[in-house]
């Protein structure tokens, strides 16, 4: 057995602890909006928050992350249903062509303005090359983040 809190609720999980915490959240939770993309922690797809850390969630065990603070994509909008300023920011942008990457890519664009709520270019190049868009929209998603900054 696994407690964790999820998106703000305590969750008992009843899985083996070496299970990747994605098909926790996916098959147990029925948390659907992180993806599955390489599951070897290379695309960014999975991309979670864990104590408020952006995580890998294809590689990351449940057993890790026992009674810690999960946040997936479902978590970050306000409790009365408000975007979140970078999901804002990504309709804004047009960012989404297939949308597969984008609940990663936003993850990790909100673990970016937490730790850094002016990234200048290079900061968010940098800090976003782990996430792949096979759609090549990384102009639309720096200018989504810079947006999103100044909104803070």
């Amino acid at each position: 057995m696994v407690q964790l809190r999820i998106n703000g609720h305590i969750k008992t999980v009843d899985i083996d602890p070496e299970t990747p915490l994605l098909w926790a959240i996916r098959e147990q939770l029925g948390l659907t909006g992180t993806k599955f993309g390489c599951g070897i922690s290379l695309c960014g797809a999975c991309t979670v928050h864990v104590d408020g850390q952006a995580t890998r969630s294809c590689v990351t065990p449940i057993g890790d992350v026992d009674g810690q603070d999960v946040t997936t994509i479902e978590g970050i909008a306000g409790a009365d249903g408000t975007l979140h300023a970078v999901q804002a920011a990504w309709i804004k942008h047009q960012v989404p062509q297939c949308g597969y990457c984008q609940s990663g890519q936003i993850m990790s664009a909100v673990a970016l303005l937490s730790e850094n709520p002016n990234p200048s270019d290079n900061e968010i190049e940098s800090f976003m090359a782990g996430n792949i868009c096979r759609c090549g929209m990384y102009s639309r998603i720096k200018a989504a983040i810079k947006t999103a900054a100044k909104a803070a």
